[in-house]
């Protein structure tokens, strides 16, 4: 299990302020702060950091939602503080017949992700 994970993003100031509006309907809330490093916790862990770095690879990262509504509230979210969008909230049942995300381009060019695991598909 991976404890914590660190994203390199260019503008902090913007970059924490996009993760601060876009995780919230996810549980996180930003809660440690190191120079142009913040941290945000979902309530149990601070388990997502952005650090400002010179070099940013665009990588992908994906967010456990709790249930459909968290993924469409994480994707207008997103939507509403900047991103771009990369897979509006729907079921890919070509990764599995559960499997209910949504995708948007962070300020950086990250492909974000919330996604719900629907068990009840399965069926």
């Amino acid at each position: 299990m991976i404890a914590h994970t660190s994203l390199p993003i260019s503008h902090y100031a913007k970059s924490k302020k996009f993760y601060s509006d876009t995780l919230k309907p996810l549980g996180y809330k930003k809660n440690m702060e190191f120079g142009e490093a913040a941290g945000f916790n979902d309530g149990k862990n601070t388990d997502f950091w952005i650090t400002s770095s010179e070099i940013v690879a665009p990588t992908h990262v994906a967010f456990e939602a709790k249930n459909k509504k968290e993924v469409e509230a994480f994707y207008s979210a997103a939507l509403k503080a900047g991103a771009k969008d990369n897979g509006a909230p729907g079921y890919r049942t070509e990764y599995w017949p559960g499997y209910f995300a949504a995708f948007v381009y962070d300020p950086d060019g990250h492909n974000i992700e919330a996604v719900w695991y629907d068990y009840s598909a399965e069926e």
